[in-house]
């Protein structure tokens, strides 16, 4: 895929409205819906669009999506034009197991549900409900029972990275086909999460690659970039090879370890992206009101769907272009040799620092001399 033409995954944002009180929520979510959301025909416009411009994934978000009484004729209208669609349900009383038969039968590709703790009352307290975790767990159940993929979704903070070994062993258990790892950005309510120290992420990213090496499932890292840097350090050490020119790279210097770009999960599900996502560089967020993002926790705007195309907006946006360019990156970033691959998270760069090319502050690389330096703790505040 070109990026500068096509992203390799939309995601809307189709209700904030939602009844958990997530404390990392990033859209601050509450029970009701917007008035002014996106209709069904203008989300079934959007997801012409994505189909159009060969979008392969496409995402319908919350909030909880399950507040849409049109969710099911998204979907249905989303296969109907050749994507590859997925959900992310709550873990509410709305999610029932006739739902989610439901949601199989329209045509729906992948169900994600978040876990993040592997014990309940951890669960529980972070998604702010009592039996978030206990119905989460019945609703992976539900999804096996009418054969619907089934991902997991794990927020890591400064909290929840020490549970990290025991949730890859409880996704492995409940036979998910995916799991995303999610770095957490500090916006919304996150802002008051602590965030992790650079050379922490370091320990889980080598934690990650290990479970990457041996798991059945897909595994997604998102809003750490950098792990793609530390997995192409630790392949090549197995491998020492000549540089291998990589469409992503600008210095031609690294190429994106094959770990990486699995393209199918188990049974021809979903897979990974060919070459290195990040915010607005195969991938854009549309909000609930229409407003397009390099990513929903980069909350710049880069148009409204509701006034230009989707396509106009992603491949001619000055900001999609400038998140895009490698060399317009300050910072380490800018001068690292892994940026064409790795980038850094713009959306944690914007959130605490306010420029989104900036160093992204949870990477501890020194660009060029292959070693660390010592970082603080940076929270999320």
């Amino acid at each position: 895929m070109d990026f500068t033409q096509s992203p390799f995954l939309v995601i809307w944002e189709t209700t904030q409205a939602c009844d958990l009180a997530c404390v990392h929520c990033r859209a601050s979510a509450q029970p009701l819906r917007h008035p002014a959301e996106l209709t069904t025909h203008e989300g079934f416009k959007l997801l012409a669009e994505a189909a159009d411009m060969g979008t392969p994934v496409f995402i319908l978000s919350g909030g909880d999506p399950l507040k849409r009484p049109d969710l099911l004729d998204l979907v249905r209208e989303g296969k109907r034009l050749g994507l590859r669609m997925g959900t992310i349900p709550a873990a509410t009383p709305a999610l029932t197991a006739a739902l989610v038969r439901q949601l199989k039968e329209a045509g729906l590709d992948q169900m994600a549900l978040s876990l993040d703790y592997p014990r309940p009352e951890l669960h529980d307290r972070f998604r702010g409900v009592d039996g978030a975790f206990e119905r989460t767990l019945a609703a992976a159940g539900w999804a096996h029972e009418c054969s619907l993929p089934l991902q997991i979704n794990t927020t890591l903070w400064a909290e929840s990275a020490a549970y990290l070994a025991e949730m890859a062993e409880l996704v492995a258990r409940l036979e998910a086909v995916f799991w995303e790892v999610f770095f957490l950005v500090p916006v919304g309510r996150g802002e008051m999460l602590d965030g992790i120290e650079a050379r922490r992420c370091e320990d889980l990213f080598g934690a990650l690659y290990e479970v990457q090496k041996r798991a059945r499932f897909v595994l997604k890292v998102t809003e750490a970039p950098h792990y793609r840097r530390y997995v192409a350090q630790r392949e090549a050490q197995k491998r020492p090879a000549p540089p291998v020119q990589d469409s992503g790279s600008p210095d031609g210097k690294v190429t994106m370890p094959e770990i990486l770009r699995r393209s199918e999960g188990p049974g021809h599900t979903i897979g990974l992206a060919p070459h290195g996502v990040n915010s607005g560089k195969g991938f854009v967020f549309v909000s609930h009101l229409g407003e397009v993002y390099p990513s929903g926790f980069l909350p710049v705007s880069a148009g409204n769907a509701r006034a230009q195309s989707l396509a106009e907006i992603y491949r001619k946006s000055p900001l999609m272009r400038a998140l895009r360019d490698p060399d317009a990156l300050g910072g380490r970033c800018g001068q690292c040799e892994y940026r064409g691959i790795c980038g850094g998270s713009r959306s944690r760069a914007y959130a605490l620092t306010g420029d989104y090319l900036a160093t992204d502050p949870w990477c501890a690389y020194q660009p060029n001399r292959g070693h660390f330096e010592a970082s603080p703790v940076i929270s999320g505040a």
